[in-house]
């Protein structure tokens, strides 16, 4: 934690930091008052504008922003950070640790979070797609002969806005902020002079005209639910998006610029259509004078390209734990802030979002279509955060059992109803995050069950050190100058890489170090926690690096920690030693065969070991080794 304190104490000012925050995590939350009211009135399972349904769906979005938001994930889900980082994969390092008591209970828990976090890389691509086309459509508006190029000119702003990705999100951040500052600003005001003319409005925060509203519709209820449901999308990013900027700024920017604008513009958004029930085809647009119907078209363009941003972020984050934690394969990464080590960029995860994105729009072509996608995953993941929420509340805070059920209760009947109502929209494209997440579940499981069963593998033919000692004073190996330090994953025994040298060329460095670099499920490992060393005599180590699954796993800055246990390495006249693994595919129990076959190919694609963990290439030999899986 040494490093990262001193990172913290070099943050820029708060407004910039709060500015920032509002650019990066509030994108999508912020742009659903361009449609949320509008679908719930208009469209082919519209509500008729009546008083007691404008106050009920009212009512609905009101108490679904201070649950969800405000109590679920500002108020509790920020407080469950894995030191400093947040998302689903951090909570589920949470979760785990709560259950080490209980190997079959973990092993629940990972696997119902590698499905929250499969969703999450459905609403990632979804996301994009959805905001970016609407806001090219709303331009089409303005002049109705471009319509024709809606689908190029969105597919022009994704590459621009994926092209950004590189620039890092505090850069991006800077951009953005200014702009989402000002967009707030906009609906506070829009939505605060029309409740001044029908200040009879308020009256919606009662919860009884939600409550009311939820009994007389019956079953419809849950159409609107689909609708009430886009006030919260983007709730998930306030905490995956943790790591980049905090928690204090999270919160700050939330209660104090982005909740007041959101609840006065969807009040001011009730009140219009109180006065006008014929408004109910553009809600928000009618709100402004005629004279700021195109600048507010033109900042709502740009606002709805921002909103991409927040799960973009999100992302990153989350496919930076995975891979730290073992779950997808090593990938190159770069960190693009020197004041905040979560803020990441990722080349090969950018460019597979943007195809993916490139796909939905060229297929769909309207963001009215893409629409009936949106919310499954969004919802799905919430539910998913619940139910991890539980064993973090219950055996890692020692809350009550009572206390524990009673608070995620209440958000599971909430998310479930919220899960239910977007069920509906399966057949018309809601099966495609589904889709999304079905395949990065069988990628992530497929890798862990993978390296496991290679660990498993090689293992086997693992001696220990105290074996090869014995060989060595049987028949002493000749002895050059110099330190190999062999790389190995397992974390017990002589690594096969060792033993194939000293097989073939019958000769053995002065001094020999077997090395394994540690991953732990917490996103910072501080200094004096780094090194482990085992000395088994005759100049043979066993050396143990351990990082956080935030920490970038620099090897020869690590090692140069070792002179600090007496074992001083020169690493100008070390030479590494990798094993490349040549996995086959065979019939032998342990996975299945076409689940072996990705695995192999995965691994083939996978960013060398060499490049990850920042080792020169020419202080690096490769030995081969053919193992059956």
């Amino acid at each position: 934690m040494q490093a990262h304190s001193t990172l913290q104490r070099l943050k820029p000012g708060r407004t910039v930091t709060l500015v920032g925050t509002l650019g990066i995590v509030f994108g999508d939350i912020g742009t659903s008052p361009l449609y949320a009211m509008r679908v719930a009135f208009s469209g082919p399972h519209a509500i008729a504008p009546s008083e007691t349904n404008i106050l009920g769906v009212l009512s609905l979005i009101f108490w679904s922003l201070i649950v969800i938001v405000c109590l679920k994930y500002a108020a509790i889900m920020l407080r469950a950070d894995n030191r400093g980082e947040g998302g689903i994969m951090a909570l589920v390092s949470l979760a785990s640790r709560a259950a080490i008591d209980s190997p079959r209970r973990r092993r629940v828990i990972v696997l119902i979070g590698l499905v929250g976090a499969a969703l999450f890389y459905g609403d990632g691509i979804l996301t994009p797609a959805v905001t970016v086309t609407s806001a090219v459509e709303g331009l089409a508006v303005v002049a109705p002969k471009l319509n024709e190029f809606v689908v190029p000119v969105t597919l022009a702003i994704l590459t621009l806005l994926f092209l950004l990705q590189r620039k890092g999100t505090s850069r991006v951040g800077r951009l953005f902020g200014p702009i989402m500052l000002l967009w707030f600003s906009c609906l506070g005001i829009l939505g605060a002079r029309s409740i001044l003319v029908t200040p009879e409005v308020l009256a919606a925060a009662n919860p009884w005209y939600g409550a009311r509203f939820l009994i007389e519709e019956e079953w419809y209820s849950l159409v609107v639910l689909g609708a009430v449901v886009l006030v919260v999308t983007g709730a998930e990013a306030l905490y995956a998006d943790i790591g980049h900027f905090g928690v204090r700024p999270i919160r700050m920017a939330w209660f104090a610029v982005a909740l007041p604008a959101l609840l006065l513009n969807y009040f001011g958004q009730g009140a219009l259509l109180l006065r006008e029930s014929e408004a109910t085809q553009n809600p928000f647009y009618l709100l402004a004078p005629e004279w700021g119907a195109l600048p507010l078209l033109v900042l709502a363009t740009i606002t709805t390209v921002i909103a991409s941003q927040a799960v973009i972020s999100g992302v990153f984050s989350t496919t930076l734990q995975a891979i730290q934690l073992g779950y997808l394969p090593r990938v190159r990464i770069y960190h693009t802030s020197l004041f905040f080590p979560g803020q990441i960029y990722l080349p090969v995860v950018n460019w597979l979002l943007l195809a993916a994105v490139f796909t939905l729009v060229v297929q769909f072509e309207s963001s009215q279509r893409l629409a009936a996608a949106y919310g499954i995953a969004v919802t799905g993941t919430m539910v998913i955060t619940s139910l991890l929420a539980f064993f973090v509340f219950k055996r890692l805070w020692q809350w009550r059992w009572m206390t524990s059920l009673a608070v995620v209760g209440c958000f599971l009947i909430i998310d479930t109803a919220f899960l239910m109502a977007n069920s509906l929209k399966f057949t018309q494209g809601g099966w495609i995050p589904l889709g999304v997440g079905v395949v990065l579940f069988t990628v992530m499981t497929t890798w862990q069950q993978g390296r496991t069963l290679l660990g498993k593998r090689l293992n086997e033919r693992a001696i220990s050190f105290e074996t090869l000692l014995m060989r060595f004073h049987a028949d002493p190996p000749r002895r050059i100058p110099g330190t190999a330090i062999y790389l190995t994953a397992g974390r017990r025994g002589v690594p096969q890489s060792l033993l194939n040298n000293l097989a073939i060329n019958k000769i053995l460095h002065e001094r020999v170090i077997v090395l394994t670099v540690i991953v732990k499920d917490v996103p910072w490992v501080p200094r004096s926690e780094r090194i482990k060393i085992r000395h088994f005599g005759d100049e043979l180590y066993r050396v143990k690096i351990y990082f956080g699954f935030n920490q970038e796993p620099n090897v020869p800055d690590a090692l140069a920690l070792c002179k600090e246990r007496d074992l001083e390495i020169d690493l100008a006249n070390a030479s590494f030693f990798f094993s490349r693994e040549a996995v086959i595919s065979t019939p032998r129990p342990g996975m299945a065969l076409w689940r072996e076959r990705l695995f192999i190919r995965l691994a083939r694609n996978t960013e060398s070991a060499m490049d990850f963990f920042k080792i020169p290439p020419d202080r690096v030999i490769e030995l081969g080794t053919v193992v059956e899986i």
